[in-house]
């Protein structure tokens, strides 16, 4: 049985893996992804997001413009030296793609209402877009969800904008704050597991001469420009961290990630903004049941590896 995903994204190459891979996935019926601001300005996410729709011949997905910007308004910083001017390395989306057809945010709430009970949100960008909902609907707003999966923060382990804090929590920590508190059955990705999802890139050379799917042209251009990036900022990395494919995976391989419950704060404001805040102690205070998240501590790299290569090396990439 397949799982009913609502994607949130801001592609980035990472993003992009992380798209191709539900597309690929036989477990993952994508019903919609929400393409913001991020790792690029919204216009060229949203663009990335329709081409790879396009390679997959899935126009039946809704693509949803996500938030231009933060909630504090404040401007943003993009990182074209990680993912290139356009989010794809050198990787330029053709014009025409300018024609697909794109929704506005309230189509959320369609697709959630659509899917009542029956769905699962896998967020992998800013968390702007999960907060406007609850400032737009409501605390109830998202109630029919049955659990989110999100890519952010970091424990015990340094952020990758500042010294405490992770991108998709730095960049709107308001957001980010709103969302750990009111969502709900919350399973959190941090850099702790993400930065060992690394894969190398003899990997992907191999993908990019035997994969079956639509994206293999796209493999290595894409990850060579981005292990470029991390060589650069981490001296001696044997590969790129494909942060965003974790939980994804988690999601279909419930197995690979383990958790510990605890209530997640977010700092908003001040030099600490984005910091993610757990309570570690083997006596932690005690929280309502209701208001704890599931921090992935642990995953198993090799699994993660391996399948990250049946993915993309199964030819059943149509499901339309």
């Amino acid at each position: 049985m397949a799982y009913n995903v609502l994607m949130i994204a801001d592609p980035g190459i990472d993003d992009s893996f992380a798209i191709m891979y539900a597309l690929l996935h036989p477990k993952i019926n994508l019903v919609g992804i929400v393409s913001g601001y991020g790792n690029t300005p919204k216009e060229k996410s949203v663009k990335n997001t329709a081409y790879l729709l396009t390679l997959a011949r899935r126009s039946d997905i809704p693509i949803i413009a996500g938030a231009a910007g933060p909630l504090s308004g404040q401007p943003i910083l993009y990182y074209p030296e990680i993912h290139g001017e356009e989010g794809l390395g050198p990787i330029k989306p053709p014009d025409t793609i300018k024609n697909v057809k794109v929704y506005d945010i309230n189509k959320i709430i369609e697709i959630v209402t659509q899917y009542e009970g029956d769905i699962v949100i896998v967020s992998v960008g800013r968390l702007t877009e999960l907060a406007l909902m609850f400032i737009l609907y409501g605390n109830d707003a998202l109630k029919g969800v049955n659990a989110f999966y999100i890519m952010g923060g970091a424990f015990l382990v340094p952020g990758n904008i500042t010294a405490e804090a992770e991108a998709n929590f730095y960049v709107d920590p308001i957001a980010a704050h709103m969302v750990m508190e009111k969502a709900h059955n919350i399973y959190l990705y941090p850099l702790n597991i993400t930065n060992k999802a690394i894969i190398t890139p003899d990997i992907i050379d191999f993908l990019s001469k035997n994969s079956p799917t639509p994206f293999r042209p796209l493999l290595k251009p894409a990850f060579d420009y981005y292990f470029n990036a991390y060589q650069k900022n981490v001296p001696g990395i044997n590969g790129a961290p494909l942060h965003d494919v974790v939980p994804l995976m988690a999601l279909t391989e419930p197995d690979l990630v383990k958790y510990i419950p605890r209530r997640v704060r977010v700092e908003e404001f001040g030099n600490a903004k984005g910091k993610s805040i757990a309570d570690f102690r083997p006596k932690p205070d005690k929280e309502p049941v209701v208001t704890l998240d599931y921090i992935g501590m642990e995953a198993d790299i090799q699994k993660f590896v391996v399948n990250f290569m049946e993915i993309f090396l199964q030819g059943n990439f149509n499901k339309e």
